[in-house]
């Protein structure tokens, strides 16, 4: 559009340019205040150009609107300074105070109310984290998971008022509170949102209270599985020991998870029993951190100072402080992501926990081999059908490095679990045991159908209860003939089963003196393990042979 304004002294010339751009951006229907102040102008400078009527009608260059004046702010302003100029130091002309006005009466409260419209639409509903984009939206943003609509609206808003920031620099920093009320606004209805699901009656989900706790989060967070979602498999240094490494991280997690545990039964209303809110958290946590990368592609270039308002010396507060205010809400968003993962990652495995230790405690595995008792125990029926469900949602809902951060080492965790479930047990009969069997492998195939890997860590956990096997006698030879495989606790947790489920075993000295002899051969292989040279232990003769 080609503007052009005359720089004749003041008088009605100047006046007439004024109301003329002022119609210019001003629709009557929208904007009656400034319709008025330009009346009072009229009758108190001069009426409108008689060019630009006629037979009543005003004739426009254009049609009028609000953001018209983003393409013609330059322009005014440089003639402003013109106008200014010629009439002497500290004189303002009416079309500098008609401009500001305008701009800081009418126009950023219009674009406030625009945006908060826009954004209300979306987020006053219902539901808001299980409203999502269209799959056209998704394609233009060139995204491979579903967002959240609102997230989506939210950062076109920024956008656009960015895009405002940059045309009418001036008012920079009124453009940039405005992002950061938005923004404050927005993050406090995710986090609102968040709590409706992973809180039940003033109480966290044990997955959440997990989650929110700093050690355990920090622990998490420092594990090689959880740095290594930020690069790709292909870029990462390989190391000589990858899977003894990535083993130990896993074995940590076990045992924190398992510590702050303890034995508790965990009861229904401390999970998320339904699929649909993790496939919220999981449409949350992507839109998060898409948001949070968003934000901080926009923020990163701004300029650390703007020029002054027209007619305004002050400002709010500092450029400083918004733009430290913007980092913390950009990192704030980011947050929300990592603890919705954190909380998707400790909830399959409470799971775990929720199913696992009442088959210990509960079951009964001093059975005898017939059909019915044979079958799968419904606990791992149940648990393989959580399990299945939850992979189902998050493979459509994350991205591939994330669905594998929560389910690596989950094989390790049940192994964990159930090894430490032999303590629980009153009695196991060799049916019993070879159930026991029977529910670790078809935990284990399930679990590599979802990895495709092999899930050694329950081959692990099937070989430790395929010991029990052996009289207790031979569960002593055999540590002696293999090694010590699995810590002292374990091994004083199966010759304790054996102890409960097998006659002939002896008064209470003799099982008093396998465990001394326990303790004894597993400090004895430790000292081989450090001189190989070390002659190796006997085998176990009982008393009296």
């Amino acid at each position: 559009m080609l503007l052009f304004i005359s720089t004749e002294p003041p008088g009605r010339t100047q006046t007439c340019t004024f109301l003329a751009i002022g119609d210019l951006f001003i629709d009557s229907a929208r904007d009656p205040l400034s319709v008025n102040y330009i009346d009072y102008v009229r009758m108190t400078g001069g009426g409108a150009d008689d060019n630009l009527i006629e037979g009543g009608e005003t004739k426009y260059l254009c049609k009028p609107g609000a953001r018209n004046i983003t393409v013609i702010f330059q322009p005014l302003l440089r003639f402003i300074q013109e106008v200014e100029l010629s009439m002497g130091p500290g004189k303002q002309c009416q079309l500098h105070t008609f401009l500001t006005y305008y701009i800081n009466d009418l126009f950023l409260n219009q674009v406030r109310t625009e945006t908060n419209k826009e954004i209300e639409a979306v987020t006053k509903v219902a539901d808001p984290l299980k409203i999502l984009a269209s799959a056209d939206t998704m394609k233009n943003l060139g995204v491979q998971r579903p967002l959240l609509q609102s997230t989506i609206i939210v950062e076109k808003s920024i956008q656009d008022l960015m895009s405002l920031m940059k045309d009418l620099s001036a008012y920079s920093n009124q453009f940039l509170e405005m992002i950061c009320d938005k923004l404050k606004e927005y993050k406090e209805i995710c986090n609102t949102a968040y709590r409706g699901i992973v809180q039940c009656e003033e109480k966290l989900t044990i997955s959440a209270s997990w989650a929110k706790d700093e050690d355990i989060s920090r622990l998490l967070q420092s594990l090689p599985n959880w740095a290594n979602m930020a690069q790709p498999r292909q870029l990462r240094q390989k190391r000589e020991d990858e899977e003894d490494f990535t083993r130990a991280a896993f074995a940590k997690e076990s045992e924190v998870l398992t510590g702050n545990l303890g034995d508790k039964l965990i009861p229904q209303n401390e999970i998320l029993r339904d699929v649909s809110d993790l496939k919220a958290l999981a449409n949350l946590q992507e839109s998060m951190e898409w948001l949070a990368a968003r934000l901080k592609g926009f923020f990163s270039n701004l300029p650390q100072s703007s020029s002054a308002s027209p007619g305004s010396d002050t400002q709010v507060s500092s450029r400083e402080h918004i733009l430290q205010t913007l980092s913390d809400l950009s990192r704030s968003f980011q947050d929300i992501a990592d603890r919705c993962l954190l909380v998707l990652h400790l909830e399959v495995r409470v799971h775990c926990f929720h199913h696992l230790i009442p088959l210990a405690k509960q079951g009964n595995y001093a059975i005898v081999a017939n059909a019915t008792s044979m079958d799968y125990d419904p606990l791992v029926v149940k648990l393989n059908k959580d399990i299945s469900a939850i992979e189902e949602v998050m493979g459509a809902a994350l991205q591939q490095h994330k669905f594998q951060y929560i389910f690596e080492g989950l094989g390790h965790l049940i192994s964990c679990i159930l090894i430490n479930g032999a303590q629980y047990f009153k009695r196991i009969s060799e049916s019993g045991i070879k159930k026991m069997c029977r529910n670790i492998f078809v935990l284990q195939q399930n679990l590599t159908n979802i990895t495709m890997s092999r899930e050694a860590d329950l081959d692990f956990a099937r070989q430790y209860y395929e010991m029990l096997y052996n009289t207790a006698d031979e569960l002593l030879n055999l540590v002696v003939d293999q090694g010590v495989r699995y810590t002292e606790l374990e091994y004083i947790n199966a010759l304790s089963l054996l102890h409960r489920s097998q006659t002939g075993v002896g008064d209470l000295t003799v099982q008093n003196m396998r465990l001394q002899r326990l303790k004894e051969i597993i400090c004895e292989q430790a000292a081989i393990k450090q001189a190989p040279r070390t002659r190796r232990s006997p085998p176990y003769r009982p008393a009296g042979t």
